[in-house]
C-alpha cells in the first residue's frame, strides 16, 4: 500500500517536484560562481559573504515551496474526491493519513538530495582563504529539517477539512486587520511581530527557517 501511496503521490507532484529539485541544485552553484578568494582583500571577501547571505535567503524560501507543493499535492485529490477513496480503504484513517504523510517525507528526499550534492560540488569549487569553511552537509541538513517543518505544517492543515483552512487563513486575517487597525489609529500597538517572533524566534516551531543561511562563511 506504501509504494501505491508513494507512487501516486509522485505522480502528482512530479512536475512541481522536479522544478523545485532543478532549483535546488542550481541555487548554491550560482551563489559561489568562480571565486578564488585566495588573494583577495578583505573588503573583497566581505562584499562576497554578503551576497552569499543575500542569496541565502532562496534556501528557506525553497524549502517552504518543498512542502507546500508536497503537501497540496498529497491531499488535494482527497479533497476533490470529497475523501471517498481514503474511506474505502480497508485501514484506519490516521494510519492512511501516516503512510501520506510518510511517501511525502521520501519524495523530499530529491531536492534536498540535489542541494546537497551541489553543495559539495560549489565548495569544490571555491578556493577560500584561512578564515572560511564551508558547510556543504550542515546546509543540507538544515535545508532537510526545513522542507519538513513546512511540510508537516502544510499537511496538517491539507489533511483537514476545509473548516480548518479557514479556521486557520481567518485567524491570519484577524491580525492583519487588527494591525491595520491600529497602524491607521496612530496608536503604535504592534501584534504582528510578537506573533512572529513566538513563531519564528527560537524557541518557535519555525526558528529553524531564520537566521543566516550560509554555503561558507566563518
Amino acid at each position: 500500500m506504501f509504494k501505491t501511496i508513494l507512487f501516486t503521490q509522485w505522480t502528482w507532484a512530479r512536475n512541481l517536484l522536479l522544478v523545485c529539485t532543478l532549483a535546488a541544485f542550481a541555487v548554491p552553484i550560482i551563489s559561489v560562481g568562480h571565486g578564488d578568494l585566495m588573494r583577495a582583500d578583505g573588503f573583497t571577501v566581505r562584499n562576497y559573504l554578503v551576497s552569499l547571505q543575500g542569496v541565502g535567503v532562496a534556501y528557506p524560501i525553497l524549502a517552504g515551496l518543498v512542502g507546500l507543493v508536497l503537501a497540496v499535492s498529497a491531499w488535494g485529490p482527497d479533497h476533490r474526491g470529497r475523501h471517498i477513496y481514503a474511506l474505502m480503504l480497508p485501514v484506519p484513517r490516521w494510519r492512511y493519513a501516516l503512510l501520506r504523510f510518510g511517501a511525502g517525507l521520501v519524495l523530499l528526499g530529491l531536492p534536498v538530495l540535489a542541494l546537497w550534492i551541489s553543495a559539495l560540488i560549489a565548495s569544490a569549487t571555491v578556493r577560500l582563504p584561512v578564515g572560511l569553511s564551508a558547510y556543504p552537509t550542515g546546509l543540507a541538513v538544515r535545508f532537510a529539517l526545513a522542507a519538513a517543518v513546512a511540510y508537516s505544517a502544510f499537511s496538517a492543515v491539507s489533511a483537514g477539512t476545509s473548516r480548518t483552512a479557514a479556521y486557520v487563513l481567518g485567524g491570519i486575517s484577524v491580525l492583519l486587520v487588527a494591525q491595520l487597525i491600529f497602524l491607521f489609529a496612530g496608536s503604535g500597538v504592534d501584534v504582528i511581530s510578537p506573533v512572529l517572533d513566538a513563531i519564528f524566534i527560537w524557541p518557535g516551531p519555525l526558528a529553524v527557517f531564520s537566521g543566516r543561511w550560509m554555503l561558507i562563511d566563518v
